[in-house]
């Protein structure tokens, strides 16, 4: 993500309930996260714009994750 032209920050997620504490200490005006994820995060929209990304299809984090530990 940090690669990407228009992002301007990645913060490490620990726990879900870091995303209020870090959205008001980074001054984050946009909270993004993939559409599989729709409405689980609306709740911050009190504290900055949340977009919900399509997923590209047949492409799994999970799975190039595992990949990338057993090589």
């Amino acid at each position: 993500m940090e690669a990407c032209r228009y992002v301007d920050l990645v913060v490490p997620e620990v726990n879900w309930e870091q995303k209020v504490d870090d959205i008001k200490k980074y001054y984050a005006d946009i909270f993004v996260m993939g559409d599989d994820w729709r409405g689980k995060f609306d709740y911050l929209n009190n504290y900055c714009k949340v977009i919900y990304l399509d997923r590209t299809p047949d492409v799994c984090s999970t799975t190039t994750k595992q990949h990338l530990k057993s090589n």
